[in-house]
């Protein structure tokens, strides 16, 4: 028998009458409307896509429309819809096995390499918190003119706040993320609404892929870093696992297909939101011949003179938002990471505090908050094949997966995915140490 799962997502007391409406629907004697049937599913994906509009992503694709217009969109069009199988691969582990993927990487493969993938896993998390934290700090000082310090220090408070909500239940976590989401949603529908973009080449650059330089690439690979992010591969089957549990065939496969419905939902306003990013750099920036805006700040403090003082507030507040969020499910992923990897766990306020060392550090030290979240997600992006890989081993297994193993032609498309992303990072590497 595998050891007991040691995922921290538990269902408690708080959650009984989501999981008591969802065991109604799974099992045909709820007779209600699509939506209040599909309601009681909804939750993991936009846990997970939280990590999909973090402010990495603000840096990357800020810098991508400033420098270069509207020539990057189609890498975030082509991120978002890799995002959208990846996520749904991992949630379906977790419905499936009962086991997250760290825990699955644990019992199936050799103990030194559980360690190497557990150490890289943790240099990754590191990244992303990294990239989180210093969002959320810099969203405060943007929006009360606090030194950045302070910011990060507000953040750890709030971040704590925010894990204290698991205790009790899923729905009160996923009800303040979800609405955190919102806040950058509508932020971006206000900023495009202000700057006016050329919707025909935005059209033109979403379809036909071009780069323009080793810059270009490395923004390109940094974006999709900041999309497809390993963290929130194996934070999302820890979500799913132990949420609502069956072991009936017909209601494993109707399960997935309401977790597929969330996972499309969620994705495709994390996608849409990240189009905005990009467009509105370059509807703003780019248009303006202001390509060398490299910072958050000077994103910030540009944004008031062309589109008008409410702009630059209101995107002071979506990266807030988004740096809360973002650092919140960090956090959580970190804990499914080393509890999966080691069966080993240690209180979530240490590692709060652990994680957020090297933040600090990079404040002090006084580096470029900007271009630090830039290489953080460079650093992500060199992750990913470690968490999809074994993903789509896993997933294709009949004998681990049972009904919902994959399709021959999902395992093809998956395998193509992460071919495309290591293939984009050797060549990122090559450009980047041998090509000057």
């Amino acid at each position: 028998m595998p050891p007991e799962s040691t995922t921290p997502h538990r269902v408690r007391p708080g959650d009984i009458e989501t999981v008591r409406a969802a065991t109604e629907v799974l099992g045909g004697q709820a007779k209600k409307g699509f939506f209040a049937r599909l309601l009681p599913f909804l939750g993991p994906a936009f846990i997970a896509c939280v990590a999909y509009i973090d402010p990495g992503n603000f840096a990357t694709n800020i810098q991508g429309g400033a420098q270069f217009g509207y020539l990057l969109v189609w890498v975030i069009l082509a991120s978002n819809l890799m995002a959208m199988l990846i996520q749904a691969l991992s949630a379906k582990l977790g419905i499936a096995t009962g086991r997250n993927l760290p825990e699955m990487c644990r019992e199936q493969f050799p103990r030194r390499v559980v360690w190497g993938m557990w150490g890289l896993a943790e240099i990754v998390a590191m990244a992303t918190d990294l990239a989180e934290f210093l969002g959320a700090a810099v969203g405060f000082q943007l929006l009360f003119g606090i030194p950045l310090l302070w910011g990060g220090i507000l953040t750890a408070i709030v971040t704590f706040i925010i894990l204290g909500l698991e205790r009790y239940g899923f729905r009160p976590l996923e009800a303040v993320i979800t609405a955190l989401v919102g806040v950058i949603a509508l932020s971006y529908i206000i900023e495009t609404f202000l700057d006016r973009p050329d919707w025909g080449a935005i059209a033109y650059h979403a379809v036909v892929p071009q780069f323009s330089g080793t810059e270009s690439v490395l923004l390109a690979t940094g974006i999709l870093g900041a999309t497809v992010m390993p963290h929130v591969i194996y934070l999302h089957s820890a979500l799913t696992q132990g949420r609502i549990v069956t072991r009936d065939p017909q209601q494993l496969r109707r399960l997935f297909r309401f977790e597929l419905v969330d996972v499309i939902v969620a994705m495709s306003l994390a996608g849409l939101v990240n189009a905005a990013m990009l467009i509105m750099a370059a509807s703003t920036f780019f248009r303006a011949g202001l390509t060398q805006i490299g910072t958050l700040e000077e994103a910030h403090q540009t944004l008031a003179p062309l589109l008008g003082a409410a702009s630059s507030w209101v995107f002071a507040i979506s990266l807030l938002a988004s740096g809360l969020s973002s650092s919140t499910v960090g956090t959580m992923a970190g804990q499914v990471i080393m509890q999966g990897f080691l069966h080993r766990s240690i209180p979530i306020w240490v590692r709060r505090v652990v994680t957020m060392l090297p933040s600090l550090v990079v404040i002090a030290i006084g580096l470029d908050p900007t271009r630090t979240l830039v290489i953080s997600q460079v650093v992500l992006s060199f992750g990913i094949p470690f968490a999809l890989i074994p993903l789509l081993l896993f997933t294709r297994r009949k004998d681990l997966m049972g009904v919902l193993v994959n399709r021959r032609l999902t395992t093809a498309i998956a395998a193509v995915v992460a071919g495309l992303i290591v293939c984009l990072n050797v060549f990122l590497l090559y450009q980047t140490l041998l090509g000057g």
